[in-house]
């Protein structure tokens, strides 16, 4: 794969990176691994004077910083702002809060003193997505920049110019060199950095197939994973739910970032009492969208990232509509230049069908009728995925009981899957394993380390 950035808007190429030589890898590993000997010894007081840096940076820039995201992956540009000025939160975060969470953990011990102390492990790996091509290299590299451990990036190939950026920033902010390193590569080089003995640790944010990949790497060479992959977020709407509520919280949880999201809400799971009016209002929202340029304040739909990827779910809507679903709005890629897709909303969909089983990584809204919440729960559990979901009640007792009852890593009650620096974040089943953000975060990669005293 070409490392490079294509404009979604116009589908031209802006421009291309060469990827690294063997030598120039080697080099880079080799400092990673190198600036780990001083970076575990660094007071950790000493590392969030960096991450605040950088976070100021960033806030500084972030108009500027905005526009590399908009321009490679077609991002709204108010959006885009956004993203950075979250990214900046998380490094603020685990600069202010990481020493509090690496304290000695005690350990009641008959005859002994014990307790575990939290050491850092050496150079970690992240590979990143370009869907949050900020934030989410940002929340992997803060928690394990302030645990000690030093971190090589390898970005989304289609993103090249925000790597670069990031990179850019911690270089400007003083961070020793090789402390965050950027790698310029393809995919099909994970394996070999997988198999470096200074790696000791990997992450991955993305497909399932790219994750499985990584997973079986890591576990070849004996290295601990952490996988954040897709999801299929169910948005379950009890008769008591308040629909103004229900309206706004669906067109940012499905349609912003035009449904690019891991945790967007793609099921909508809604009692049957309900169904018609939302369709209704729904259709209507997605009628006022208005299509441009997203770098526009005034646009509020933009392009996908790729036509690769306006192209996938253009067949995936083709084949379930031709397996017996319907069409309410949408349904089709946009006659125009860019990477556009309609906003879509399918009904009648059913097991079997593509729209049920995978994943819909982009504008489409599934909507499923239910009788009542033993339905709407059966239906939710229906999935590969256990990503995040929505449960939507005036009754807060009665959303917690059936937010208990979703085999997913996180629920969230009246408002749409989201993350943030102090929640722990990450899925079960096919959504993968481990945890991003929260206290929980900072201790992914570390050693647990035993102390025992003999006290009699």
């Amino acid at each position: 794969m070409s490392i490079q950035t294509t404009n979604p808007y116009t589908n031209k190429v802006v421009k291309t990176f060469d990827p690294l030589t063997e030598d120039q890898l080697e080099q880079k590993i080799a400092n990673a691994h190198k600036s780990y000997a001083s970076w575990k010894t660094t007071p950790i007081a000493e590392r969030a004077k960096y991450l605040h840096k950088v976070s100021e940076l960033m806030l500084e820039r972030k108009h500027e910083l905005a526009k590399i995201i908009t321009l490679e992956m077609g991002k709204l540009i108010a959006q885009s702002v956004g993203e950075i000025e979250m990214c900046a939160s998380v490094y603020n975060y685990y600069a202010a809060h990481s020493a509090e969470f690496l304290k000695d953990k005690e350990i009641k011990d008959d005859g002994g003193k014990a307790f575990i102390r939290y050491t850092p492990k050496g150079v970690v790996l992240g590979v990143e997505p370009w869907n949050y091509p900020f934030n989410q290299v940002g929340r992997f590299t803060a928690p394990n920049l302030m645990a000690g451990n030093t971190v090589v990036v390898k970005h989304a190939s289609n993103v090249p110019q925000c790597a670069q950026m990031i990179e850019d920033l911690f270089h400007e902010a003083g961070l020793p060199k090789g402390v965050f390193t950027n790698l310029f590569l393809p995919s099909n080089r994970i394996a070999q950095l997988a198999a470096d003995d200074r790696i000791v640790a990997m992450a991955l944010t993305g497909s399932e197939k790219a994750g499985a990949s990584l997973a079986e790497n890591a576990g070849k060479n004996l290295k601990k994973s952490v996988l954040e992959l897709g999801g299929s977020d169910p948005f379950i709407v009890l008769e008591d739910a308040n629909m103004d509520l229900v309206m706004k919280e669906i067109m940012i949880g499905r349609f912003g970032n035009m449904g690019q999201a891991c945790t967007s809400s793609k099921r909508i799971i809604i009692h049957d009492s309900l169904a018609e009016d939302f369709t209704e209002r729904l259709k209507s929202e997605l009628a006022t969208l208005k299509v441009g340029d997203p770098m526009e304040a005034s646009t509020s739909l933009g392009p996908m990232i790729s036509q690769e990827a306006a192209d996938n779910i253009a067949k995936q809507v083709a084949d379930t509509v031709k397996a017996g679903a319907k069409i309410v709005a949408g349904g089709k890629k946009m006659d125009r230049e860019g990477a556009f897709y309609e906003p879509t909303i399918l009904t009648d969909v059913k097991s079997g069908m593509r729209a049920y089983h995978e994943e819909l990584f982009g504008p489409v809204a599934v909507i499923y009728k239910v009788k009542n919440q033993e339905e709407a729960i059966e239906l939710a559990n229906d999935s590969t995925f256990g990503l995040g979901g929505s449960v939507f009640s005036e009754d807060i007792d009665r959303a917690i009981e059936v937010a208990s009852l979703i085999d997913t890593g996180m629920v969230f009650i009246n408002e749409h899957s989201a993350s943030k620096p102090d929640l722990p974040f990450g899925g079960t089943k096919r959504s993968g394993y481990g945890t991003e953000l929260s206290p929980s975060a900072v201790t992914e990669f570390v050693n647990e380390k035993l102390i025992r005293i003999k006290t009699r």
